[in-house]
């Protein structure tokens, strides 16, 4: 089974230019954990809810109001939408990501798969040794 089969296609997004109060309203309205940053429609990096809370409380000099392109992780780690859902779990277990943004075949923003995702539609057992990865100890 590949990865388009199970994953949520419903995105938000933001620029590299949305503030980080901002961006963090935004997860939390939508209940999410993880937000694609795009810039002419092409995705140019990624914030998680953990990336920002990391940078404004370590007392770094990252604020609410600076962009969240100051934060963003780039490059990205992807997967295909006609990737299988083992290799999506295996990349997800490699990096330690709960979440994993999906790109068409054209390199657009197709969509995000989470572990939860595949436990809940696909297989436990791949759920599982994917998180038993990503938790695990290195």
């Amino acid at each position: 089974m590949n990865v388009d089969r199970i994953m949520q296609t419903k995105i938000t997004k933001v620029t590299s230019q949305t503030w980080v109060c901002a961006a963090a309203a935004l997860m939390e309205a939508a209940d999410i954990g993880l937000l694609p940053v795009c810039k002419d429609g092409r995705l140019v990096g990624v914030v998680t809810d953990r990336d920002i809370v990391l940078r404004l409380m370590s007392g770094s000099s990252v604020r609410a109001d600076m962009p969240i392109g100051s934060i963003m992780s780039e490059p990205v780690v992807t997967c295909r939408q006609t990737d299988s859902i083992e290799h999506v779990a295996g990349v997800m277990g490699d990096h330690q990501f709960r979440r994993l943004i999906v790109l068409d075949n054209d390199g657009g923003l197709a969509g995000i798969v989470s572990v939860g995702d595949i436990a809940r539609d696909a297989s436990e057992i791949i759920a599982g040794e994917a998180l038993g990865e990503i938790v695990e100890i290195r």
